[in-house]
């Protein structure tokens, strides 16, 4: 971790957490949003880190796994980074042999992204991890709940 990145890891005291969960900025549902996603964020990262992903990693090999041909600028977009760091993420999978560009049969200005038989099998061990760690941040959700957040999340997230 460099100076300048926060320390996720990094709990509140008792009393500062007290202090500090009461303070008006909790009831923010978009402070809430980005302190959800930072811990989750952080606890993919860690659980991903022994199979050499990230989330942001990871969530390009998944979508490559999955069949649905997805263009880089696809992946850019349903992902919301910028075209550039969509490229550095496909160019490191492609160097560590996980995922493939093909031309678009449809545009030939465009390739999409395919994962190689190295790539499925490292995401068949990776996606565990994910599970599991996803599992460890939710449990204090129930089943129901959880549903619950997903489907009121997806309803936030493809709004447009």
């Amino acid at each position: 971790m460099t100076s300048s990145e926060p320390a996720l890891g990094q709990k509140l005291t008792a009393a500062s957490g007290q202090k500090l969960t009461a303070a008006s900025l909790t009831d923010d549902l978009s402070f809430l949003m980005a302190r959800a996603n930072a811990l989750s964020l952080a606890a993919g990262n860690a659980a991903l880190a022994p199979h050499g992903l990230k989330v942001r990693s990871y969530s390009v090999l998944a979508l490559a796994v999955d069949d649905s041909r997805p263009t880089q600028r696809e992946l850019a977009a349903f992902l919301r980074l910028d075209p550039s760091q969509v490229v550095a993420l496909v160019d490191d999978l492609q160097r560590r042999g996980l995922v493939e560009r093909q031309p678009d049969p449809t545009d030939r200005r465009a390739n999409v992204v395919l994962a190689t038989d190295a790539g499925r099998a490292l995401y068949a061990e990776a996606v565990e991890a994910a599970r599991a760690a996803e599992e460890r941040l939710h449990s204090a959700l129930g089943a129901a709940e959880r549903a619950q957040l997903a489907a009121l999340l997806r309803r936030i997230a493809f709004v447009d």
